[in-house]
């Protein structure tokens, strides 16, 4: 039995036999079904962080090169994945999240004006370059080079808002929930990409971002302020 390229016929064999299904069988099986649900949950990992800006008219605290980074990586991984062939639950999040992070910069840039003309050269040099680069239509030896330098994007997206954050002694306008997705989407695909035998590169980049997400929700954890208390009316 075969259902969205989960082979559900060993499990299903195991349990009409009175019989737990074997380690063998159960971990690529948990591995598929939690790469789909990732998949589904990468829909709107990014929206919080977008109606907080929205809500409250401000990218306060938010490094703009930080999530410009962050569309730049998206974009190489999913074209890797989408090159080696991987089966879309180890990567579909890709997809959505990319498309939530260029609605993201939007948003900054929207609650950044006025934006200088240098900012714009940015995005017009990304949407000359993506579509080349999603097809796949460049040399195998510098796709490898790109998706290599894919981790060192990554990293760098993370490591100016987290000194940022450090510096301010405060997140800003930082969602909670969006970092708190991020890192649990970390942790999930590390353990997909070791059930789907991913590459080496793939690994490493889910365990930067393990790091990088934990560092930022441990920051917003520690910086958050308590709302002041209400002060009540005197009868």
């Amino acid at each position: 039995m075969d259902y969205l390229g989960i082979d559900m016929s060993c499990a299903i064999g195991s349990l009409r036999n009175g019989e737990f299904p074997e380690k063998d069988c159960l971990l690529p099986l948990i591995s598929k079904l939690l790469g789909y649900c990732l998949v589904a949950a990468s829909i709107t990992v990014k929206l919080p962080q977008i109606m907080k800006i929205v809500q409250h008219k401000s990218v306060r605290g938010l490094s703009v090169v930080a999530f410009e980074l962050e569309v730049v990586g998206y974009t190489i991984s999913l074209a890797y994945c989408l090159h080696k062939g991987l089966p879309f639950s180890a990567f579909g999040e890709m997809a959505f999240l990319l498309i939530q992070a260029l609605i993201l910069v939007a948003c900054i840039y929207y609650y950044s004006q006025p934006v200088p003309v240098t900012t714009w050269l940015r995005p017009l040099l990304y949407c000359a370059v993506a579509p080349t680069v999603l097809a796949g239509q460049i040399n195998p030896t510098l796709f490898e080079a790109l998706y290599a330098s894919q981790h060192a994007i990554f990293l760098f997206a993370r490591l100016p808002q987290i000194w940022k954050n450090f510096k301010n002694k405060s997140t800003g306008e930082l969602s909670f929930l969006t970092f708190f997705m991020n890192f649990a989407g970390s942790i999930v695909r590390v353990f997909t990409s070791l059930q789907e035998k991913a590459p080496l590169s793939i690994l490493t980049g889910f365990a930067l971002g393990v790091i990088t997400n934990g560092s930022i929700l441990t920051q917003i954890l520690l910086y958050s302020k308590p709302a002041p208390a209400k002060e009540k009316k005197a009868n």
